[in-house]
């Protein structure tokens, strides 16, 4: 299995993955086969009810794996245009979990994408979701390539060429 971290370039703010934010998720993604996954404790400022973590990070939390998954997948980078999730368990503050993201299906301008959140122990389905992630106007992709690292003839999409 393939242990590649996808997302190398961390010096920014990014609420998910950035490591220049103090209340960020800081999240690491490691290429698995077709999908990405990432480890993620929350902390108790994830919290929402007293104990467990708040359904907003929750769902950052698998946004951020069906992006990192989009950008893995198809080299561009794109946005979430929609997002449906259910929440199957309650998620503690201090429990470990298992995010992972893939791509089921890409059809050039708009990819669709799907994430689920695991217990870490157990491997027990907490919460799931599916996006639709659509590319960005070309002037923002490079703008976004600059700043993160490379560019789109880097990644090999000859969209943003």
């Amino acid at each position: 299995m393939e242990s590649e971290r996808v997302n190398r370039v961390t010096d920014h703010a990014c609420f998910g993955c950035g490591e220049l934010n103090p209340i960020g998720l800081r999240l690491a993604f490691y290429r698995r086969g077709e999908s990405v996954e990432a480890l993620f404790t929350a902390r108790p400022e994830h919290e929402g009810y007293s104990g467990l973590v708040h359904g907003g990070i929750l769902a950052t939390v698998l946004d951020e794996a069906m992006s990192w998954s989009v950008i893995t997948a198809t080299k561009r980078l794109m946005v979430t245009a929609r997002m449906e999730l259910a929440f199957r368990r309650p998620v503690a503050v201090g429990q470990p979990v298992v995010v992972r993201g893939w791509v089921e299906e890409d059809r050039g301008r708009l990819v669709r994408a799907r994430a689920e959140l695991s217990d870490a122990a157990d491997g027990r389905l907490l919460a799931e979701a599916h996006g639709i992630f659509l590319h960005p106007p070309v002037e923002q992709e490079r703008a976004w390539w600059a700043r993160y690292g490379g560019s789109a003839s880097d990644a090999g999409d000859e969209s943003c060429r």
